[in-house]
């Protein structure tokens, strides 16, 4: 599932997989590009990683705050801690790590509404 995942996040725009920059080794960051234009600078935890992967396949992200919410309240995700520390993180999230190909699913719609969230950019 991991795999299929990370397949999938290397195709949106603008975006490279790489050694995270803000979490524990062995975690692989989701960078946007340094010259791409942010919707929501300041709800971006890493300089332009909007989301990674953990090696378990759980991700953290950053999604509006009403949809991380919704993700919480059925069962998705989670509130990381951090998500209160400062202005525009109330929407930081970790997500579980998907295993069966209907919950992959819903995991890519998660980091495809962080992307859109954080970027301003619709994707498909």
């Amino acid at each position: 599932m991991a795999q299929l995942l990370l397949e999938q996040v290397a195709q949106f725009p603008g975006v490279t997989l790489g050694p995270t920059r803000i979490s524990l080794p062995g975690a692989i960051g989701f960078q946007l590009d340094p010259d791409m234009l942010l919707s929501q600078p300041n709800s971006i935890v890493g300089r332009f990683e909007f989301a990674h992967m953990h090696p378990d396949g759980s991700l953290h992200a950053s999604l509006h705050p009403a949809m991380a919410r919704r993700a919480i309240e059925a069962g998705w995700a989670v509130g990381h801690p951090w998500a209160n520390q400062r202005p525009g993180w109330s929407g930081f999230v970790m997500i579980y790590t998907p295993t069966t190909p209907e919950e992959l699913d819903v995991v890519i719609d998660l980091v495809e509404s962080s992307y859109t969230f954080i970027t301003g950019n619709t994707l498909g």
